[in-house]
């Protein structure tokens, strides 16, 4: 599970900071520093559902206003997502949602 919450974070802040005249993002990029595989081992070996809840919910926000918001075709879809993944409740309910959210994340790169 923390390396799909990574592969999550990473394709969220891809798309709302990389651009094509410089360099990609990467793992270990200063910006992946609060998402993190071991930053999210730790959340999910402490069963903190809320917040790695709040951590991929940022990372979405930003990409989700990078594609231009919930109005369009791919925002609706991704906001979908989003509130999905947020009405789980617990560690195990994060799983199917989450895999939902990083393929559709990793498809619109």
């Amino acid at each position: 599970m923390e390396s799909q919450l990574e592969t999550v974070a990473l394709f969220s802040l891809k798309l709302a900071y990389e651009t094509e005249d410089q360099s990609p993002i990467l793992r270990d990029d200063l910006v992946m520093g609060d998402y993190q595989r071991d930053v999210f081992e730790l959340l999910v070996r402490r069963d903190d559902v809320a917040t790695i809840k709040g951590k991929v919910a940022e990372c979405v926000g930003l990409a989700l206003e990078a594609i231009g918001g919930a109005g369009k075709p791919l925002g609706r879809e991704l906001n979908r997502l989003s509130a999905d993944f947020s009405a789980a409740q617990t560690l195990e309910q994060l799983d199917t949602p989450l895999i939902a959210l990083k393929d559709y994340l990793k498809d619109i790169q």
